[in-house]
């Protein structure tokens, strides 16, 4: 059974930093799935943050993250991170990690994704 462990969330001021894990167990996942990251504000659609490839080489980001976020990831370890800095208000939110089965390319699309963690609820206080 495939599980998805997300950590890392937490408290933090405007302008400070959070690593997010997403810890992957159950499957071995290709190379060429995705792994993303999405988030949920109270209230809000689910809405995409980041995705990657497991080899790296498809980076992707929502617009409002581009040059705050990074998403990386550590094969040997089956574990995608989440590197946020210059955090905002706006991203307070429950932090999601998902990952394709198989690849498919709407990767910034939640229903593209087969596999779920139970999200980290993120905080940035003004």
């Amino acid at each position: 059974q495939v599980q998805l462990v997300e950590s890392g969330g937490g408290l933090v001021q405007a302008g400070g930093s959070l690593r997010l894990s997403c810890a992957a167990s159950g499957r071995t996942f290709s190379s060429y799935t995705m792994v993303g990251w999405f988030r949920q504000a109270l209230g809000n659609q689910r809405e995409f943050v980041a995705a990657d490839n497991w080899s790296g080489n498809r980076a992707d980001y929502a617009a409002f993250v581009k040059g705050r976020f990074t998403i990386s990831r550590d094969s040997a370890k089956n574990t995608v991170y989440l590197q946020m800095n210059k955090l905002i208000p706006e991203d307070t939110a429950v932090y999601y990690c998902a990952a394709q089965k198989a690849y498919r390319s709407n990767w910034r699309v939640s229903g593209d994704y087969d596999y779920w963690g139970q999200g980290t609820q993120v905080t940035v206080s003004s």
